[in-house]
């Protein structure tokens, strides 16, 4: 298959710009990794016009999707699992060509995880996590059984990508076979929750008391992104003024209920700050000393 897309390929490759150029094929009938086309290539660039253009072809019966990406929009992706699949494309797929050996590099560091790409990833899961664990328990105290069950499912699927970021993996699109292997205890939370013969609602009480303590144990190392980030002034820091730090972005929607979370467990504290109203106070955090760089 490779050399009936070669003249495609080869094209790109004698352009100054591109980096590395890597090929994936499908290897079962239903096949997520490669959206269910025959063949991926995957060509990242440089100064791309655009940062992501898709062409789909159609040879002898085969199917093939080509992406071509400017490497900057590929970090960003590496770095918040914002499109999975393109993380396992470089991790998964067989280059054929490269550039100062770009993608050799590149695979290298994804194996390695550097702890402060790592960190990001938890936060953006744990925070993901909070948010969506939250809702499932006001959903059953308000007895939406169903709604309640559906926000549990995302939760735990929050949990295993968290699990396996802490295991220096990367979540991959079928991460429940990642689970099973890395952290059966959280594949069996699952298991229980989907497969148990137990009514709806007994079912959802189980997994609030199992996710929150699976939750209050990540806690702190979980937060160390934003823990560190929040540690590098002595200054409270006020919503305001994380809510447009740059580094913070990927997980800005729900760092409301991430810090009121944190809060709550006593592993970031409010100061008060005075207001012109008697008795009203501006809400100021910053961690608590004990729980940063652990």
């Amino acid at each position: 298959m490779e050399d009936l897309l070669r003249p495609i390929y080869q094209e790109k490759a004698s352009q100054s710009n591109t980096l590395g150029i890597l090929i994936l094929e499908k290897k079962k009938p239903i096949s997520p990794v490669t959206d269910n086309f025959d063949v991926i290539l995957f060509i990242i660039v440089r100064d791309a016009e655009e940062l992501w253009y898709v062409k789909h072809y159609e040879f002898e019966n085969k199917s093939a999707a080509m992406h071509i990406v400017d490497e900057k929009l590929l970090q960003h992706w590496i770095d918040t699992s914002s499109y999975r699949r393109a993380v396992e494309w470089v991790i998964n797929g067989n280059i054929i060509f490269e550039r100062n050996e770009y993608l050799t590099i590149l695979k290298e560091h994804l194996r390695e995880f550097p702890q402060q790409t790592r960190n990001l990833k938890k936060a953006i899961e744990f925070a993901k996590l909070i948010r969506s664990y939250s809702e499932s328990k006001d959903l059953y105290d308000s007895e939406q059984y169903l709604d309640s069950y559906s926000r549990m499912v995302n939760s735990l699927h929050y949990l295993a990508r968290l699990s396996i970021i802490e295991k220096g993996f990367h979540p991959e699109v079928t991460v429940w076979n990642q689970v099973k292997r890395i952290e059966p205890e959280i594949y069996k939370l699952y298991q229980e929750l989907i497969e148990s013969g137990e009514p709806t609602d007994k079912r959802i009480q189980l997994m609030i008391l199992a996710v929150e303590h699976s939750i209050s144990k990540r806690s702190r190392a979980s937060a160390q992104h934003l823990l560190q980030l929040m540690s590098e002034r002595e200054e409270p820091w006020s919503f305001g003024e994380l809510k447009v730090h740059p580094e913070i972005q990927e997980y800005i929607l729900d760092l409301s209920s991430m810090i009121e979370y944190l809060v709550d467990h006593h592993v970031i504290e409010v100061v008060p700050q005075d207001t012109k109203g008697p008795q009203i106070f501006h809400r100021r955090y910053k961690p608590v000393d004990q729980y940063v760089d652990q």
